[in-house]
């Protein structure tokens, strides 16, 4: 697939490097920035070019007349949005998809169509998608990441293994036994950053991250197998009031107590106009002084979503010695987030990792209908859709454990109308079905993609 990616920001850079390292894939990344670009080209194997993103030479010099992809991240929504009109009235590139990160043109949709506006066949909120990501795991105390599938029916959801998890130290053969009527199945768990394949014998152990799919009813249960329950999120201290942080607050302000910290005078002023019930502090999520004062301490959690990773890590880190039940920061280096996410912070937020899945829905061969992004890019979690029968389809008509899955991968739910279908190893897979599976290295992405294309005949 020939991609053409438009701005080598933190988000651009990063959709760069995991698509330049699919073999199928060919990568061109264009910005203004010449020292960035080289840089990204010592590193990556991607063409470059130098220039405006939205003018028509230099996206013709970039190849968007016979590209498949053209995907607009620069920092400014307007860019993005001319260029994909430019690709298609020119070009006709198939699939444009642009970053916009403005509420006022994501909440206008008649402004993307081929039609009656800008040529934009899917727009991506890099906030939005950050703040829908954070609400979830305050809304799912104790997970280390949320994740929905089949429009919210099924879960995947990663915990922490800690003693008083009533599977903790038993093989998970007797989960069925722990909690009967319901159906959850154990795609992942890491053990000291390896991945340990889930089988009946299997022995939970402390501090394992565990990775289980469930429906969205039943996540709670399956958890309090893995850790003991943690009591609902109720108040919360967001730092930083740029979009992120307000679009969280208006999320979370109608059902917890929230309070949210902006140094920025203007941007103070801003937030305290638009929350209703939203307390706003004018002052630095770093002061000492003023945690204190706010009571910090006594608050169930605590989202440092600032522009800068080092006042998020530094203020999660000082919230979390004050006696802050749960801190999670917002950081955009994945090293930095492997280096903190320990016992200094619970939780550390990647918002590259958190786009990146949505972009890679659009770039997967095959007929799959969502992509998500896990641990910083390492495994990948991808529902696709069964099409054909057993004579064009290497899974149609074929029961989960006779398909040749690549190492690493496995089954963990399927999709059939409303009905949600736990991935046993006698279930068969029919035409239509949604297929969740687990990869616990995405280097297997291509054979996985292979096995959900259907052809006109696979013997």
């Amino acid at each position: 697939m020939k991609i053409i990616i438009l701005g080598a920001g933190q988000v651009g850079r990063t959709a760069a490097y995991h698509l330049s390292r699919e073999e199928a894939n060919e990568v061109t990344v264009v910005d203004s920035n010449e020292a960035v670009l080289r840089d990204l080209q010592d590193r990556l194997d991607v063409r470059t070019l130098s220039g405006n993103a939205a003018s028509p030479a230099v996206l013709e010099a970039a190849g968007c007349a016979d590209a498949n992809l053209l995907v607009a991240l620069t920092s400014s929504d307007e860019v993005n949005m001319v260029a994909c009109h430019v690709a298609w009235t020119l070009f006709k590139t198939p699939t444009k998809i642009a970053r916009i990160r403005a509420a006022a043109y994501g909440s206008r949709p008649e402004l993307f169509s081929d039609s009656a506006g800008f040529a934009v066949d899917v727009w991506l909120s890099p906030e939005q998608l950050v703040t829908e990501y954070v609400e979830q795991l305050i809304r799912h105390p104790g997970a280390l990441q949320v994740v929905d599938f089949a429009d919210g029916r099924v879960r995947l959801v990663g915990v922490r293994a800690v003693e008083g998890g009533l599977l903790v130290g038993q093989p998970l053969s007797n989960l069925p036994r722990h909690i009967p009527g319901i159906d959850a199945r154990v795609a992942a768990i890491y053990r000291k950053g390896r991945s340990i394949k889930p089988e009946g014998g299997t022995v939970v152990e402390p501090n394992d991250e565990v990775f289980f799919l469930a429906a969205r009813e039943d996540i709670r249960t399956v958890m309090s197998e893995l850790r003991k329950l943690e009591g609902p999120i109720r108040r919360l201290v967001i730092a930083g009031g740029g979009n992120i942080g307000i679009r969280l607050a208006q999320a979370l302000e109608s059902q917890n107590q929230v309070k949210l910290i902006e140094r920025d005078p203007r941007r103070a002023r801003y937030a305290s106009e638009v929350l209703r019930n939203t307390i706003v502090l004018e002052g630095d999520a770093a002061d000492e002084e003023l945690l204190l004062e706010e009571n910090v301490d006594g608050a169930d959690a605590f989202v440092a979503v600032t522009n800068a990773e080092e006042a998020n890590i530094l203020s999660a880190m000082l919230a979390k010695r004050l006696g802050c039940g749960k801190v999670m920061a917002l950081i955009n280096k994945p090293s930095y987030a492997e280096l903190m996410e320990s016992d200094r912070i619970d939780i550390a937020i990647s918002p590259q990792t958190i786009t990146i899945g949505s972009l890679l829905a659009y770039v997967r061969r095959g007929d799959v209908a969502r992509v998500h992004s896990l641990r910083r890019g390492a495994a990948e979690a991808i529902e696709a859709i069964a099409h054909g029968d057993s004579e064009t389809s290497k899974v149609v008509g074929r029961a989960v454990e006779a398909i040749r899955l690549p190492e690493g991968t496995t089954i963990g739910a399927i999709v059939r109308g409303d009905e949600v279908l736990m991935g046993h190893h006698d279930i068969v897979i029919a035409e239509g079905d949604h297929v969740i599976l687990f990869l616990t290295d995405r280097r297997h992405v291509e054979a996985v993609e292979k096995l959900f294309q259907a052809g006109v005949s696979f013997i």
